[in-house]
């Protein structure tokens, strides 16, 4: 069950540090946002955090995918 109430400045000043260390954020992202024990703002910003992730992946595949194509067809 997520905890209630507000998330102090000093909560989300550590959090955004957390987010700063590659592979840590991904984990503590997916422990925030599904394990159950986040403050319920926490977790509702660490999914959709998760989710713009996704869909930026996903982006960067396709466009990376266009520009291969236009570069192998410029030989």
């Amino acid at each position: 069950m997520a905890k209630t109430g507000a998330v102090t400045l000093g909560e989300w000043i550590i959090t955004y540090l957390l987010m700063l260390i590659p592979i840590v954020n991904l984990v503590l992202l997916v422990i925030w946002g599904f394990g159950g024990n986040a403050n319920e703002s926490k977790a509702n910003w660490a999914k959709a955090t998760l989710i713009f992730i996704a869909v930026s992946f996903v982006l960067s595949l396709i466009m990376g995918s266009a520009m291969a194509g236009i570069f192998a067809r410029m030989q």
